[in-house]
């Protein structure tokens, strides 16, 4: 079956999907991007993505390529077109296409979108919840605005490829003062002595990531203790659980960091008890 993507207004295959070489998300990283979870046909916490694209959009002087209403409408055509059931869609906005030069162009160019949608299997992912990921640790060296979720990911980039030639599933960013910040692409959590969840401050220092969001009403809901507050690598290392939570995986159990066995190495039981009941509490919106 042939899969498709949206594309600046139209539905085109996805192998014949293209933007213009002048377009500012190519060459400068200038644009902002979502990626959402599709579980057993609905849409999962769509209205907090919408949400935090118009943040983005905001934040960096871009105009929305459409209605949020029409954008909706083309998301959910393009995941029937594409037939996915269990998967994600990832749209991608830019500054748009002009000549190249690093200050805006002229008033009135039109953003550039880019919708592309797939399947996924859920197997993979319950494998990676039985089992638990390794991680490494690195320092911290993007830029300042990492809440504002742009394509400007190099770094990100560089951080999962050392993971992934060290034998880890994730890489987590260290600030200069030892804190743990975030995963290249998940925000990082922990259980500490007491039993107590932590997890750092949405504030400019990380992304203020929606599943992370959601976790916070499902753990209220659970009556467990949460604490936003910074935690060292030594603390991380020292945790009953360490966990990581995005989109695409709601929360993925840590068994190792650096080399270093968490706790008994095994994943733990409130990872389990959070990614259970996220589903009945995170927003659903159908297709």
């Amino acid at each position: 079956m042939p899969r498709f993507a949206y594309v600046n207004g139209r539905y085109v295959r996805h192998s014949d999907a293209a933007v213009h070489v002048e377009d500012r998300g190519y060459q400068f990283a200038d644009g902002v991007y979502e990626v959402c979870e599709v579980r057993h046909g609905l849409i999962v916490d769509l209205t907090r993505h919408l949400d935090r694209l118009d943040r983005s959009l905001r934040e960096i002087r871009i105009a929305w390529p459409m209605t949020r209403a029409a954008l909706i409408s083309v998301v959910r055509e393009l995941l029937r077109r594409n037939k996915v059931h269990n998967g994600l869609f990832y749209l991608q906005v830019t500054r748009g296409v002009a000549r190249r030069d690093h200050v805006f162009p002229a008033d009135g160019t039109p953003s550039s979108i880019v919708i592309t949608a797939r399947a996924t299997d859920p197997r993979i992912i319950a494998a990676k919840n039985a089992n638990g990921i390794k991680a490494i640790t690195v320092p911290e060296n993007r830029w300042d605005r990492v809440d504002v979720k742009t394509v400007g990911l190099l770094p990100n980039v560089l951080a999962r490829q050392q993971a992934k030639e060290e034998g880890a599933q994730e890489a987590i960013f260290v600030d200069a003062e030892g804190c743990v910040k975030e995963g290249a692409a998940t925000n990082v959590w922990i259980v500490d002595g007491n039993g107590t969840l932590r997890t750092r401050p949405a504030d400019h220092g990380i992304l203020r990531g929606i599943t992370r969001t959601t976790l916070m009403e499902v753990a209220e809901k659970l009556e467990l203790a949460v604490e936003e507050r910074p935690f060292t690598v030594s603390e991380m290392l020292a945790a009953r659980e360490v966990f990581i939570t995005a989109a695409t995986s709601i929360c993925f159990p840590v068994v190792e960091v650096d080399g270093k066995v968490i706790a008994n190495g095994h994943p733990g039981t409130t990872a389990q008890k959070l990614r259970e009941a996220f589903f009945a509490v995170a927003e659903k919106t159908a297709i």
